[in-house]
């Protein structure tokens, strides 16, 4: 907890990291969203205008207009106001939002995973854009090859997250700081060109803009790109905590809006030839000439910043989702003892290798706008759906939460709608891997509540007599000192049937103790307690462990924690009961028995079940094998199959025929 508020304290130091890790995308927005606005409104294709000459006043006060609003309704008071509320012991983000309300309801899963699997899809565009848009800033100047250089830059970017970004993550927060004045500076100097830009601050323009031109719901779909970052304010607020996050906001708000209003001025003075390209991007083209080379570099530091916050809130996500039981267990690595940083390598590459194909793909960031913003737009509307259910449970006026629902499902309903049109452009694209996505999570998710639906569980009393007796019975060879199952069973008075199975009729399991160890997920991200059960003293043993979903299930490391303090304790004995051992105090062997289940052939389920099973099995041979999950020594660990549902002879009808 002190952690918690140490994070929450308000520092100017807090305010720096924040700039470095929070603001990255939405800060890097200008570097795309008033050329691919313009790019609509121009219908430029190859380069040439199919409308040249509609680009009026009224236009570019609109535009401005819809982006300063939707800075205001969408990041402002949404997120930095609102959802930062929804606080998980120091943690944000759509996971750690789910795990505050999933008591509320079954459903919330559902928004859960869909926003899950959109974020993680924008994750593959937005290195992609930032870092081409950044790059293309050097064709004023040069003429070089962009593509060749955007996936250089992207290759290093991926290699370097295995060695960890702590020492490099100091330096975000300056970086980004001189990135957000330059941007404030620069956008300056061109408003006192002409103060009459300011206008664009009434929302009248807006509305004007949206109810008189004919392009309005494509002008939006680019509207859209200057808080694509939002989601980002919500998901690091565990890194920074929620009073730095707001007050660093401020400075970066006023600092986007005066350079897009200064882009806005350049337009206008610009109106007769401005074509939306890479060559003639209005956000290097408020750069004097001198600085250009400058501030690409700077431009490319900030994208590579905010394509590092990016993929390390992909690797999070993904690592939540694995505790959560929402995807399969795969490598998790960790760099650093820096809290929060960890390297997942089949994430990252997976990324490396979607980043790749889209600039190769497209090669422009004018065509890659298209793919984006489409899947955090959905990424979003679940993130309200969410939020006003947590809102409810802390019990706000029905009518706020009816106002806050009403509000941002049209806001952002009418985002989507204005997505859409990109659908075919490339918006497909994301929405492709958010899919993709979504079958691994949903399948996941499914097979589980299958799985669980068919373990039986039985009265563990019933067999106090007999584990007491096969204890002590010489007769049958020792299978080791200390054998221990993990169980999935939720009390102390129940085991599952094929733990008692598997310990006394598939081969009798003779032991100097038994351990039966439980974890269970909690909702809090760091928990990290335990209770110790002795069912039979002396011989039978539970541990339930209650981790947080942002703590890694080293169940190996736990056990033997908890051991060694039981033995500290003197509440336990391990010493070895042979005879030549036992005399010279020597601790006893341990060995984990895992239980993996199969699916028969014989097994009864609806076609949609067993389609989701098979894929589950496919998935899971794929993933980590359970003991390196749990963090096991392969040397002490036996696995046993066993069906998922046992064919019992009550299902099988057989006729005896005369002799």
């Amino acid at each position: 907890m002190s952690n918690h508020k140490n994070v929450n304290a308000l520092t100017a130091g807090g305010v720096l990291i924040s700039l470095g890790i929070v603001f990255g995308d939405i800060g890097t927005s200008p570097l795309y969203t008033l050329n691919a606005i313009f790019t609509s409104i121009l219908g430029v294709k190859d380069g040439v205008a199919s409308h040249p000459g509609t680009i009026t006043n009224d236009i570019v006060l609109g535009v401005l207009s819809c982006i300063i609003w939707t800075l205001t309704l969408q990041t402002t008071v949404k997120y930095v106001i609102i959802t930062l509320r929804a606080d998980n012991k120091g943690e944000g983000g759509i996971f750690s939002l789910f795990s505050l309300v999933r008591k509320k309801a079954k459903w919330l899963i559902l928004p859960a995973i869909v926003g899950g699997c959109a974020l993680l899809a924008d994750g593959v565009i937005t290195p992609s854009i930032t870092v081409t848009s950044a790059i293309e800033g050097l064709t004023n100047k040069f003429d070089i090859p962009v593509v060749p250089v955007v996936i250089a830059i992207l290759t290093v970017l991926f290699v370097i997250q295995q060695f960890g970004t702590n020492l490099v993550g100091k330096l975000f927060g300056p970086v980004m700081f001189v990135w957000f004045t330059v941007l404030g500076v620069a956008g300056l100097l061109f408003i006192v060109k002409d103060f009459s830009i300011l206008r664009a601050l009434n929302p009248y323009y807006a509305v004007h803009l949206l109810a008189t031109n004919s392009k309005a719901f494509i002008i939006l779909g680019g509207v859209f790109l200057c808080t694509t970052g939002a989601e980002a304010l919500y998901s690091d607020l565990g890194h920074c905590g929620r009073n730095n996050i707001r007050i660093s906001w401020i400075f970066v708000k006023i600092t986007l809006i005066l350079n897009y209003l200064g882009q806005g001025v350049w337009i206008l003075q610009n109106e007769g030839t401005f074509v939306p390209s890479s060559k003639m991007n209005p956000f290097f083209q408020i750069i004097s000439s001198h600085f250009q080379v400058p501030m690409v570099i700077l431009a490319t530091m900030a994208a590579v910043i905010a394509s590092q916050a990016l993929i390390s809130g992909s690797f999070t996500l993904i690592s939540e989702a694995v505790r959560l039981n929402l995807w399969p267990k795969i490598k998790i690595v960790y760099p650093s003892v820096s809290k929060g940083q960890l390297y997942v390598p089949s994430i990252n590459w997976m990324l490396w290798l979607g980043c790749c194909s889209i600039v190769f793909f497209w090669e422009e960031s004018s065509k890659m706008d298209a793919a984006y913003g489409l899947s955090i737009t959905i990424a979003m509307l679940m993130t309200t759906i969410l939020v006003s259910v947590y809102l409810r449970s802390k019990r706000f006026p029905k009518y706020l939460i009816a106002i806050f629902i009403s509000v941002y499902v049209l806001i952002e309903g009418t985002f989507l709608f204005s997505n859409l049109h990109k659908f075919s452009d490339g918006g497909w694209l994301t929405v492709l891997i958010g899919s993709a996505l979504f079958t691994v999570m949903w399948s996941w998710f499914v097979a589980r509540k299958i799985k669980n639906r068919f373990v039986k569980y039985v009265e563990i009393e019933d067999y106090y007599q007999i584990l007491s007796e096969l204890s002590s019975d010489e007769s049958v060879p020792k299978y080791s000192s200390q054998l221990v199952y993990l169980t999935s069973a939720n009390f102390k008075t129940e085991i599952e049937s094929k733990i008692i199975y598997s310990i006394i009729q598939k081969e009798p399991k003779r032991a100097d103790v038994y351990w039966l160890v439980h974890v269970d997920v909690m909702d809090e991200p760091y928990t990290l307690d335990y209770k110790v059960e002795f069912l039979i003293p002396g011989k039978l043993i539970r541990i339930d462990f209650k981790l947080g979903f942002r703590i890694e299930q080293r169940v190996n490391l736990l056990y033997r924690k908890v051991v060694e303090e039981l033995v500290k304790n003197g509440e336990i004995d391990i010493t070895s009961q042979y005879t030549s051992l036992n005399k010279h105090k020597i601790a006893g062997d341990f060995r984990f028995v895992l239980l993996e289940k199969h699916l028969s052939k014989f097994t009864k389920l609806s076609f949609y079940e067993r389609t989701i099973m098979d894929y589950y099995f496919i998935l899971k041979r794929l993933s980590l094998s359970e003991e390196r999950s749990f963090g096991l020594d392969s040397s002490y660990v036996d696995v046993e199959k066993v069906p998922l549902i046992f064919v019992t002879p009550d299902d099988i009808e057989l006729n005896r025929l005369p002799v």
